[in-house]
């Protein structure tokens, strides 16, 4: 199915959105000045006609429609922005993650890789049925995500074989699929030594929790519990077993908000989580 073609209001929103309003102010400018102060004393008489019709204003109100436009699309992309820290920030586990929609999902998962430095563009090639979501760039090189909010089902090889695929055909450094659940054993041996990144629901929650940021949600539920909650775990406790692999997990914290949370000893080849 060919991608449809995004309106200039689009195009704007995908920015961010103090570019749409300097860009407004730069094309309302140009278009009522601009074009009259550089064809006027053309010679093409052509080309001085129309110096002299822009100078006259005749394109004035295709300048305030430029701005109005460039507008808009900021006034949208400053509301996405704010939408995609809301969820991110009040996301308290799995299942708050399985309740969004697919789009809400691709807005959480961007918003999560925008925090650890990324830059994000959300290709709209993606929709429910999948493709390439986002495509992230840093350091010069770049990362194509699919993202899978598949509630039972499990991602299987097939969807992998393809992602590799389109990493071939456009040249990027590596691929990164991410979903609620987990992936076939297929999936995951045709995975190994290649750039390929499979992140499963508790790895996803816990990329999450290391980007969060304090919110009111959280100070409301600190009051509900008693101060002594928020005292380490006694040194002599004996360290829970990883859910996904067996092995020792360590304690660790958010780099923001100091909470802490049990982590698998042998991260990054094995990325279960647990609640401190």
């Amino acid at each position: 199915m060919a991608r449809r073609r995004e309106s200039w209001i689009e195009v704007v929103a995908s920015m961010p959105w103090p570019v749409g309003i300097v860009l407004g102010l730069i094309g309302n400018i140009a278009i009522r000045y601009g074009i009259g102060w550089f064809f006027k004393s053309s010679t093409n008489p052509f080309l001085s006609a129309i110096g002299k019709q822009a100078a006259a204003g005749s394109y004035a109100a295709i300048g305030w429609m430029l701005l109005g436009a460039c507008w808009i699309g900021a006034l949208a992309s400053f509301v996405g922005q704010r939408k995609r820290r809301h969820l991110l920030n009040t996301q308290t586990g799995l299942d708050s993650i399985r309740a969004m929609s697919w789009r809400e999902f691709e807005m959480l998962v961007g918003e999560a890789f925008r925090r650890q430095g990324y830059t994000i563009q959300e290709t709209g090639l993606g929709g429910a049925d999948g493709g390439i979501d986002l495509i992230l760039r840093k350091d010069g090189k770049t990362t194509l995500v699919q993202c899978k909010q598949w509630k039972t089902q499990r991602v299987d090889v097939k969807v992998v074989r393809e992602m590799f695929g389109l990493l071939a055909h456009h040249g990027a450094a590596a691929v990164k699929i991410v979903a609620v659940g987990d992936y076939t054993a297929d999936a995951q041996r045709f995975a190994q030594g290649k750039p390929i990144e499979l992140i499963h629901g508790e790895a996803l929650l816990a990329m999450v929790r290391e980007v969060q940021t304090p919110t009111l949600t959280k100070a409301a539920t600190v009051t509900t519990r008693p101060v002594v909650t928020t005292m380490p775990a006694p040194a002599l406790s004996a360290n829970p077993v990883c859910p996904k692999c067996g092995a020792d997990m360590v304690q660790r914290s958010n780099r923001q908000t100091k909470d802490h949370f049990w982590g698998c000893a042998k991260y990054p080849a094995c990325r279960g989580t647990r609640t401190a």
